[in-house]
């Protein structure tokens, strides 16, 4: 049987992506000890597990060095190009939003819209949906502060709560997209390692469903 290697994303997904594949039957005690390692071979099977950040496990499965990945749909919409898109996790849930400054008619204006985002190409995919010609301008950092600033007429980005919108005197005007953890399968692994996949996609499948009907 071939190893199947499946690239993590560290941090937020991490700890609900492990305990879904101890659900599903595999040991993934390794990966709770404090270390420095970012390679994993789980005991007594064949996945190996590799620690990355999030476009980072896009690139891996995308260039086949990973067989499959476990990734933010937000990462996807952004940096996706060329794998399978093949299990909503239904974890790590968010959604992008367009978010204003309360009170201002983001719609209501013939002027040129500026918005600021760190996901241009959500943001632009949006707008282009909508035949809107818009600026798009990346801020690596807090977008909040684009608009308070005077940078731009709104923002694209994810939440959660909203808290740090409304502390920053932001309101959420139109949901973009919806997201959550979803699983990748690189496209050349999904016909030279099929049985391995399949056999390790029902697994997660089978740990999902006791997850939703909490057995």
């Amino acid at each position: 049987m071939s190893n199947v290697r499946i690239a993590l994303t560290k941090g937020r997904l991490e700890k609900k992506t492990l305990e879904l594949f101890r659900k599903a039957g595999y040991d993934c005690s390794e990966l709770n000890e404090k270390s420095r390692k970012l390679i994993f071979a789980l005991p007594d099977s064949n996945i190996e597990i590799v620690l990355a950040k999030a476009p980072d496990v896009i690139a891996y499965v995308e260039h086949g060095v990973c067989d499959l990945g476990v990734v933010g749909k937000d990462t996807i919409m952004e940096k996706g190009r060329s794998f399978y898109e093949v299990m909503d996790l239904g974890f790590g849930k968010c959604r992008f939003v367009l978010a204003v400054k309360k009170g201002e008619n983001f719609y209501e204006t013939y002027k040129s819209r500026k918005i600021a985002t760190k996901y241009a190409e959500v943001a632009k995919s949006f707008f282009d949906n909508k035949n809107m010609d818009v600026e798009i301008i990346k801020i690596e950092g807090s977008v909040e502060l684009a608009p308070i600033l005077g940078l731009a007429d709104g923002i694209v980005d994810i939440v959660e709560t909203g808290t740090t919108l409304r502390e920053n005197g932001l309101v959420p005007i139109e949901d973009v997209a919806c997201v959550s953890a979803r699983m990748i399968v690189n496209q050349a692994s999904m016909k030279m390692k099929k049985h391995e996949i399949q056999d390790f996609l029902k697994k997660c499948e089978a740990a999902l469903e006791v997850n939703e009907n909490g057995e």
